[in-house]
């Protein structure tokens, strides 16, 4: 196992709106000496600061064998699937092709569709080629950018679930509520301060404090505001695959001198 070897000792396999992969994790941690976190990582919509915005919301330890976490999931997907879908008419109407191969098997599988998925059937099209080369596109993260974020011409923001409804679906499974990567999502300090406070009102648990892309005074500023509120602070490298341009290693964030509080995570 690539993260065991990487010497990581705690993981969580935590993919989007969804907890399909995580029994398998978990077993395949056994295996190899790793302790594995039951996580989910959902998308959800932010309605209380300047702007709407989906942001990602994390819960760890969460009962994923749960028929309430379960229900929740089920109707956050449809509507990812459903955003996703809208997104790739939007790509069609841009003048793209689409590859989409890949989409109607995950979608005959009942997987999950979403942003990735969409840039690779764009990224697959070879009647894109000449004009993906010409943006200086080519790979996921350059085609998701250019198209599929907020801003960006393809761009469609879901509508389900609010950030109290993705806190009270962990909640629910017993899980702790973590904001995945603050300034990966928003860029000004005092709009991630002030989202910080409101989500604390919302009962979030902790923030990301320690990601790969966030610099030492951000670091700073989080696990300043965390340790203000009395709230936990984690990390993560964000290990999308070995072949991803950015999030390719593991345990890849720094800690800036910073002592992560993990609290029930840990245990």
């Amino acid at each position: 196992m690539a993260a065991g070897k990487a010497g990581v000792q705690l993981l969580a396999l935590s993919d989007h709106d969804t907890v399909a992969g995580v029994s398998e994790a978990i077993a395949a941690g056994e295996r190899a000496g790793l302790r594995v976190v039951p996580a989910v990582e959902i998308s959800a919509i932010d309605n209380g600061g300047t702007i709407p915005r989906e942001l990602h919301i994390l819960g760890y330890e969460i009962d994923h064998k749960g028929r309430a976490l379960t229900k929740s999931l089920e109707e956050f997907l449809a509507d990812r699937e459903a955003r996703t879908l809208r997104m790739a008419a939007r790509l069609r109407e841009l003048g793209f092709e689409l590859d989409e191969t890949e989409l109607n098997e995950r979608l005959a599988a009942g997987q999950p569709i979403g942003r990735p998925h969409l840039a690779n059937a764009v990224l697959r099209a070879p009647a894109n080629a000449p004009r993906l080369k010409a943006e200086a596109i080519d790979d996921v993260g350059s085609l998701i950018r250019g198209y599929l974020i907020e801003g960006k011409p393809a761009f469609g923001l879901r509508e389900t679930p609010t950030i109290a409804e993705a806190v009270d679906a962990i909640h629910d499974a017993g899980g702790v509520v973590i904001w995945a990567h603050p300034f990966w999502d928003i860029s000004d300090d005092g709009e991630v301060l002030e989202a910080i406070d409101r989500f604390r009102e919302l009962g979030i648990d902790g923030v990301e404090a320690f990601y790969l892309t966030h610099t030492r005074e951000q670091t700073d500023l989080l696990a300043r505001r965390c340790g203000e509120l009395g709230i936990l602070t984690t990390g993560s490298s964000d290990f999308h695959g070995p072949e991803n341009k950015t999030f390719a290693k593991f345990l890849a964030f720094d800690t800036y001198g910073h002592q992560p509080n993990l609290g029930p995570i840990a245990d």
